[in-house]
């Protein structure tokens, strides 16, 4: 199908692990506004790469604060688009029991099990599982049985296919496919502010704006936090920068 200018779909680049849940809000999302949309779902270090090097995406969906502010120092997105829309959470999933945070700390004298994480250099949640097994002190220890996922809906898919054992994915994974984990206390790593951009080049600037304004809307805020995104009330949302 060709589209005229008119029916252009809107290019969402989206961060792997915010993915699942947009699809759940692009219905509501369609049905308020009959925007067409297009989702390029990817590790956030990825899509950021492919943005800086002209990628033709509207509106680019992290889960990182750095990326979109490394773009809007580089003056690639609009002017006062980069907003917070979501608090990344990270847990621990075991396939075989249900997982205990003190499941991480068991091996610190044994030889662990394998371990999934997100490639921490491109994934955000890769980054704070990182942090989390240095904070723990248990980084150098598992770090010769790590499986990098290149982002986290592969660590994911890594553990449910039960190719590895246990995993540290985002915490929404396991809300919107009804399993259970250990959240991980939110002082272990950095925080996981996810922020959104809308691009400068962008020909659908305004359609940008609507799903923006949408995903920063208290009722859409409310849906992300029931998707099991952290709520942070002393955060301002779509205010917060670094």
């Amino acid at each position: 199908m060709v589209f005229s200018v008119t029916e252009q779909p809107l290019r969402i680049a989206v961060a792997s692990n915010f993915t699942p849940a947009l699809k759940k809000l692009l219905v509501e999302f369609h049905h308020q506004t009959q925007i067409k949309t297009q989702l390029i779902s990817g590790a956030t270090g990825a899509l950021f790469l492919q943005i800086k090097h002209g990628a033709p995406f509207d509106i680019f969906i992290a889960a990182d604060s750095t990326r979109p502010e490394q773009l809007e120092q580089q003056e690639l997105v609009l002017a006062n688009s980069r907003k917070t829309y979501a608090f990344g959470q990270l847990a621990l999933l075991s396939m075989n029991s249900t997982a205990q945070l003190s499941d991480l700390k068991a091996y610190s004298k044994k030889t662990p099990p394998r371990l999934a994480i997100a490639n921490p250099d491109t994934a955000p949640y890769g980054k704070a599982a990182k942090q989390t097994l240095e904070y723990l002190g248990l980084w150098q220890h598992y770090k010769p049985k790590l499986i990098q996922g290149i982002n986290i809906n592969q660590t994911f898919a890594q553990v449910r296919s039960q190719a590895v054992n246990s995993a540290l994915v985002a915490n929404s994974q396991l809300v919107l496919n009804n399993l259970s984990g250990a959240i991980i206390p939110s002082s272990y790593h950095q925080p996981i502010a996810q922020q959104l951009v809308i691009i400068k080049s962008s020909d659908n600037i305004s359609k940008a704006k609507n799903l923006s304004d949408f995903l920063l809307s208290p009722t859409v805020q409310q849906k992300i936090i029931s998707f099991g995104y952290a709520n942070f009330n002393h955060h301002t949302l779509g205010e917060l920068h670094d």
